[in-house]
């Protein structure tokens, strides 16, 4: 018997036959029947979401659910495997953000449209902004993004001015 399960920190998975492990199955199946390169470019969209949301080194409930309806709004996924994949990309990025965050933003950059990265960087923003206001820290993981994703610095300006009204940077102290 291990230590948690004797103070009764353990939780015991749920059988396998349960509802909510039907409904994990259900959804991870769904996702191996995606295209694998739609796949590939939903899987570094949220990695990216979550490496500006956890910027500050905390994802809030807040920036979840923008982050959950954007991925649904941009891959078409039904909301409950969008709320798989940002899970997900948040424990990815929690985990391995220090190693995996250019890597990945590098790999969405190969395989992104010019159109497809300006989207991601206004959802970056929205992202950001999800909680009233966008941090510094967060205002400066989303100029180097658009800068690994090979962005103007024109691009990155047009884009944060339409949220300027949540920088922090421009509030009245």
């Amino acid at each position: 018997m291990s230590i948690l399960k004797f103070l009764g920190l353990e939780t015991e998975p749920p059988p396998s036959g349960t509802p909510e492990t039907e409904t994990v199955r259900k959804i991870t199946d769904a996702l191996d029947r995606m295209d694998f390169d739609q796949a590939r470019y939903v899987a570094a969209f949220a990695y990216v979401l979550a490496r500006t949301a956890r910027a500050d080194l905390h994802i809030s409930e807040l920036e979840t659910r923008a982050m959950e309806r954007i991925v649904v709004e941009h891959s078409g996924l039904p909301e409950e495997q969008a709320i798989l994949v940002v899970q997900i990309a948040k424990t990815q990025n929690k985990l391995f953000g220090a190693t995996e965050d250019f890597v990945v933003t590098r790999e969405f950059g190969s395989i992104a449209t010019r159109e497809q990265k300006l989207t991601i960087l206004d959802c970056l923003f929205s992202v950001a902004a999800a909680e009233g206001l966008i941090s510094m820290e967060e205002d400066n993981v989303i100029r180097q993004i658009a800068s690994e994703l090979k962005l103007d610095h024109r691009d990155f300006i047009a884009l944060r001015s339409k949220h300027r009204d949540h920088l922090s940077i421009l509030r009245k102290r």
